[in-house]
């Protein structure tokens, strides 16, 4: 037993580590909220201050003048946003006043947890919600809460490998992504992270062959359900990433194939659906829930929240036997705080430090002010606007001397998936004269669209998809990409049908101009000459 005088001492020592880390966070409130955006992640969110954008071309601020079709990739935070993310920094300061910040924090994470499955029209019974600073980070912790339920035994089997986050080859197999942190601690990318890494293998399946031709769906499956064979087959449990959708749109593998691996293997596999584009029904997304899915979600992408923000959805069901996981990688605890975890899983969240991410929580916030917004708007208008701005999307591509349109993976009309049984992200090749032009050239061109300091800039700053390589050749072609977003619709809505309509074809004009831009680039050869990579994914 300890002296009293000895637990007096500890008592206070420890009051005393509360205030000082209370006193730093609230200072660390006060900073610039551009500054705070950008906080809480990896490096693919540092600005580079020459430019005064990040990897991807982005801003911490709103920047209206750039004409965005990015969000497939990444997209500045919107006005609407950024004043969403300012008025929830100042309500969580008047309420640290109260109760302190580390209580105020938590609880307005806790109400952000409710908030997101409202808009996303789930009950609070249905789906539990682990933040994250991005998907990357959501994948990492995916893999332990599937450990946790299945065991340390695991193959990580990844559908798409090719068309997901390019921090996943590393995720997978439990290995550090980036050189840093959420929490700023330097690590080295590709290294095992401790605890998390152990009796783990990880299998890539592709989506593209090596030519860059799509697999059908038939030979997707087989691929997709011998693999798994196998690794049951060889005594371990699988942890089965599907892909719902890809950087172009895709699904793999299908509904049919999943659920028949899931009917012969119930024990042995857990599904984990990479949802980060967000470009799904929310009957959909209930409906993986439903089956005892783990699904990850963003704010970003399709919804255009800023980058980065990451999310697990858990089924309910899941719960009990989650948070009474006792084994947490020593690893893990530098990707993840506290108050990432819900409320409802006390035992798990108290081996998590308590850390408070100010730039993951605003990030959020902004991303739910989008979500909000998108899905206040009536039905009708959201399918119609996606409808009408796609098929002149098409059309501006198909019209184009330099760009041809990559086919698309046909959705079956489904009432599940809402407005998004239609497509959303178009993919284009660049020609010149008999040959594709290269990822190198066309990280050029994206970088040129943007607008972020090189010497063939665009007029108007564009920012559209960023290239994705088509085949695994050492110099592949690859392809951009004009993606429809959740801002695009929630912008161009009005109870006014004439201004909802001229709304909307502000938005079509808008993406002529940056095709044309484009051409115009193209035009002059003699311009056109690779100016270094943009190495974000």
């Amino acid at each position: 037993m300890l002296h009293g005088s000895v637990r007096f001492q500890v008592s206070e020592a420890a009051s005393s580590t509360g205030r000082s880390r209370s006193a730093s966070a609230m200072a660390e409130l006060f900073a610039p909220l551009d500054s705070l955006l950008i906080t809480g992640g990896d490096s693919r969110l540092a600005i580079n201050p020459a430019t005064n954008l990040n990897e991807y071309g982005c801003q911490s601020t709103p920047c209206p003048e750039t004409l965005s079709f990015s969000s497939s990739t990444a997209t500045s935070i919107s006005e609407r946003a950024y004043e969403r993310a300012q008025a929830a920094r100042e309500a969580v300061m008047r309420s640290a006043i109260d109760v302190g910040i580390e209580a105020a924090f938590d609880e307005r994470l806790e109400e952000m947890r409710n908030e997101l499955r409202f808009f996303l029209g789930l009950k609070p019974a249905q789906a539990d919600v682990v933040f994250s600073p991005s998907g990357t980070d959501s994948q990492l912790q995916a893999l332990f809460l599937v450990r946790a339920l299945l065991g340390p035994e695991l193959v990580s089997v990844v559908v798409a490998a090719d068309q997901t986050g390019s921090g996943t080859v590393n995720t997978s197999r439990g290995c550090h992504f980036s050189a840093t942190t959420a929490n700023g601690s330097r690590v080295q990318k590709g290294e095992p992270i401790t605890g998390l890494a152990s009796a783990l293998t990880s299998v890539a399946l592709p989506l593209f062959d090596e030519s860059g031709e799509g697999s059908s769906t038939a030979a997707s499956d087989a691929v997709v359900f011998a693999a798994v064979e196998r690794a049951v087959a060889g005594g371990d449990k699988v942890l089965l990433q599907v892909m719902d959708s890809s950087k172009f749109g895709w699904r793999a593998p299908s509904d049919e194939c999943v659920e028949a691996i899931k009917a012969r293997w119930p024990d042995q596999v857990q599904v984990v659906v990479d949802a980060c584009q967000m470009r799904l029904g929310r009957a959909r997304l209930k409906g993986f829930l439903d089956r005892g899915h783990i699904v990850i979600v963003t704010g970003s992408k399709f919804f255009t929240g800023p980058p980065f923000s990451g999310a697990l959805l858990v089924p309910g069901v899941l719960a009990s036997r989650l948070d009474a996981a006792s084994a947490i990688p020593s690893g893990l605890l530098e990707y993840s705080s506290r108050s990432d975890w819900p409320q409802n899983w006390p035992l798990l969240r108290s081996r998590f430090p308590v850390r408070m991410n100010f730039g993951q929580w605003l990030r959020w916030e902004a991303g739910i002010e989008e979500i909000g917004a998108y899905y206040r708007v009536p039905d009708s208008f959201r399918q119609s606007a996606l409808a009408t701005f796609g098929k002149a999307v098409e059309k501006l591509i198909a019209d184009a001397p330099s760009l041809e349109l990559l086919p698309w993976q046909e959705r079956a009309i489904d009432a599940a998936d809402e407005e998004m049984t239609q497509r959303t992200i178009f993919s284009f090749v660049v020609r010149r004269d008999e040959r594709l032009r290269s990822l190198e050239e066309c990280r050029t061109l994206y970088r040129a669209l943007a607008g972020n300091g090189t010497k063939h800039s665009a007029a108007q700053p564009c920012l559209i998809g960023q290239p994705v390589a088509l085949g695994r050749d050492p110099s592949p072609p690859a392809a951009l990409r004009i993606s429809a977003s959740a801002r695009l619709v929630s912008e161009a809505w009005s109870p006014n049908a004439d201004m909802a309509h001229r709304n909307l074809r502000r938005a079509i004009d808008q993406a002529a101009a940056a095709i044309a831009s484009l051409e115009s680039m193209l035009a002059d050869a003699s311009r056109f000459e690779p100016l270094g990579a943009s190495h974000g994914s």
